[in-house]
């Protein structure tokens, strides 16, 4: 299976390709999309639509897998990555590619074992389960990571 994992965010959306089962991955592409802060805010949007779904074309994913965050205490974070989230959600629904939600706990659950894990236990288990020597960043891991769980998580997802 081939899935796509993005990492949502307004200033800086990760991206990942990865292909494989649960038990063997390989990694085929990942990238962190940013959009300065002096851009107005349909300019950025209309740029992670568009580089997302030139992703989709390229790669053909069977599916995504997107981070679901809750923001509680920055209300003006939490409307910014929202509609960051929304723009993809867009260019997956237009391209018809199946899209499953995780959230942080889960993805540190799938990869490391504990719900609690820190941030550089994600990124070594990114690197070691896809043979990765170097990721471009934080957001690129984390999409990896997320394409990664949905890889777990896809046979109980479609059932017996």
């Amino acid at each position: 299976m081939r899935v796509l994992g993005i990492d949502p965010g307004l200033a800086n959306l990760g991206i990942g390709v990865v292909e494989g089962d649960s038990r063997k991955a390989c990694h085929l592409y990942h990238a962190c999309l940013t959009t300065p802060a002096e851009w107005p805010m349909p300019r950025r949007l209309a740029f992670l639509h568009a580089e997302v779904a030139s992703v989709i074309v390229a790669y053909q994913p069977e599916a995504v897998a997107i981070e679901n965050q809750i923001l509680r205490r920055q209300a003006d974070v939490a409307f910014k990555v929202g509609q960051a989230f929304g723009v993809v959600q867009l260019a997956c629904a237009q391209a018809g590619t199946e899209v499953s939600e995780y959230g942080p706990m889960q993805v540190k659950k799938a990869l490391v074992g504990s719900g609690r894990a820190e941030k550089a236990q994600i990124i070594y288990m990114v690197k070691a389960l896809l043979g990765v020597r170097q990721l471009s960043n934080n957001h690129a891991a984390d999409a990896l990571a997320l394409a990664l769980t949905h890889l777990a998580s896809a046979p109980s997802l479609r059932g017996p």
